[in-house]
Parts: C-alpha cells; structure tokens; sequence
C-alpha cells in the first residue's frame, strides 16, 4: 500500500501546483532550505544527547543506577528488572527499545517484567529527545515546568505499566 500512496500524495501536489501555476521546484527548493535550517538548530542537541545515552551505556554508569534504584523500584511497585528501561527511555526512543528487547529475551515477552517492559515503551515518552527537537525547532531557551511535568508524567506511565501489567 506504501508504495502506491507516496506516488499518488507527489502526483497529487505536484498537479495541484500546476493547476494554481505555481512553480513546484522553487517551492520544493525552499521547503528543502526550511528544512536544513531546522536540522540545525536541533542537530547540536540530538548529539549531545545522544551521546550521553552512549556513555551511560558504555561506562557501566546503567548498571550502577539500576543497582542504585532497585530498592526504590521494589518499593514503588515497578519490577527492578524494568530500571535499565525506566532510565533511559526518557533520554532515547531507540536505546529504550534495545532494552527492552533485551529485557523480553531474557524474561520473555508473556511474563510480568515482559509485559511491564512492553507496556511502558507504549505508555511513555522519550522526553528529553521530544523536547530537545521541539524546543530547539521553535527557539526555546527556557523549558521551565515542561521537563518537570513530563518526567512526572513518564513516572506515572511506569507506575501504571507495572500495575496494568500484573492484571493481564
């Protein structure tokens, strides 16, 4: 189906300029310059992120907070076996699924951490990535209670992954 609906959406635009006479290269060409000057501003920021994600990994920083945290998970509820994803899911959409791909393997998709894990990857947000891209797209400097409210708001997707997930 993919391949039939992009022809159709460029033919589709390419003849609705035509029929407004409209010249579609200088508007592709300036969409195409909208677009670089997007990318970057919000590049310097995905790299940085993105590079903190890799070094929390790589230096065994993860595992030493996990082992932090557990007793703090057990007590909130959440399986301490879920805190590698609680902790990096706010930060990257991928390394998150990568955890949580480890996480089923090693417990298995239809158990309690399983479906804990694949619940909080649908019920929460990589928080720090979406506000890096959308601040950084509109120029904000200042994100003063949007990073408190959507850790908060990821808390409570994990606190609710792990109930959901012990009733189904």
């Amino acid at each position: 189906m993919g391949e039939v609906i992009l022809p159709l959406v460029l033919l589709a635009v390419s003849l609705f300029t035509l029929h407004r006479k409209e010249n579609l290269y200088d508007a592709l060409i300036s969409g195409a310059g909208d677009g670089l000057s997007t990318l970057k501003s919000i590049v310097p920021a995905l790299v940085v992120l993105l590079t903190a994600v890799q070094m929390l990994r790589t230096s065994g920083a993860m595992e030493a907070l996990t082992g932090l945290l557990s007793p703090v998970f057990r007590f909130l509820g959440i399986p301490p076996e879920t805190a590698p994803l609680v902790l990096i899911r706010p930060f990257s959409g991928s390394a998150a699924l990568a955890v949580g791909a480890e996480i089923m393997a090693a417990y298995g998709v239809d158990s309690a951490i399983g479906r804990t894990a694949a619940i909080m990857l649908g019920s929460t947000e990589t928080t720090f990535y979406t506000i890096s891209v959308y601040f950084g797209a509109a120029g904000v400097k200042r994100t003063r209670y949007a990073v408190p409210a959507a850790l908060l708001a990821d808390l409570t997707g994990f606190l609710m992954a792990s109930i959901t997930a012990r009733f189904f």
